[in-house]
């Protein structure tokens, strides 16, 4: 293949921003908001249920409350009625009056161990509710640690995205002033190697792998016309050769 040698000097341009567009990519993928975000993320979500949990146990608290209070009332209105009919006199066999102060020391009981029943469900929905208090805190916390790193992530990304936006204009504006078939063999070669289609030949070393040029492939390489495209002998990249290839 023959190209200008500007046009092969203007593909080294092509690169430089191909490797610039990568080096962002690579930053906005690394930012160190994405592993804070994620942790936080996951701490979220273990406190979220945390929180869904106190908040089941506070409100199976508050129906056990309920429910032991109306027992304790019922109880105490039956105790009520009893002591009624107790001080009204209609009751005047022995036996049913036996059997009424009976059953009012039964309810007097009764009513204690509910009531005991009652101070033990409000001490568990004490804690359930302090609990809540506590895990609504620490998840509000975290949610604003994890929107402050959201925020923050947004705008190192949008400042990466506009760099990344100018840098894909100029690389348009250039790789178009580049031959069809010049950019068509150097995408091909930048596909298989890594991102890197076009290298400079530096002081007799390929600046794509690193590699000096032995004294065949430089005389080669010094043989070829300044319009022949040469390819590197270990890397198969479009070597291109400027002022500072001693040749």
């Amino acid at each position: 293949m023959n190209a200008a040698p500007a046009d092969q000097i203007r593909l080294l341009d092509v690169q430089a921003l191909d490797l610039r567009l990568a080096q962002l990519a690579h930053k906005r993928d690394g930012l160190p908001e994405h592993a804070e975000i994620a942790s936080l993320t996951k701490e979220l979500a273990q406190l979220r249920d945390l929180l869904v949990a106190a908040q089941t146990e506070e409100g199976d608290c508050a129906r056990e409350q309920t429910k032991a209070e109306q027992d304790v009332d019922q109880v105490r209105q039956r105790a009520v009625r009893d002591q009624q009919r107790l001080d009204s006199g209609a009751v005047t066999s022995p036996k049913d009056l036996e059997n009424l102060q009976r059953e009012l020391v039964s309810l007097a009981k009764r009513q204690g161990d509910l009531e005991d029943v009652v101070l033990e469900v409000m001490e568990r929905r004490e804690s359930a509710q302090e609990r809540v208090a506590e895990l609504t805190e620490r998840t509000g916390a975290v949610q604003a640690k994890h929107d402050d790193a959201t925020s923050r992530r947004d705008a190192a990304q949008g400042g990466l995205d506009d760099e990344a936006a100018s840098v894909t204009k100029e690389r348009e504006v250039v790789a178009g002033s580049v031959p069809a078939d010049l950019m068509k063999l150097y995408e091909k070669i930048r596909g298989q190697q890594g991102g890197v289609g076009a290298a400079k030949l530096f002081q007799r070393r390929c600046e794509g792998c690193r590699l000096e040029l032995n004294i065949t492939e430089l005389n080669e390489v010094r043989a070829a016309a300044p319009g022949t495209v040469v390819r590197c002998e270990n890397c198969r990249r479009i070597l291109v050769r400027t002022s500072e290839s001693g040749l």
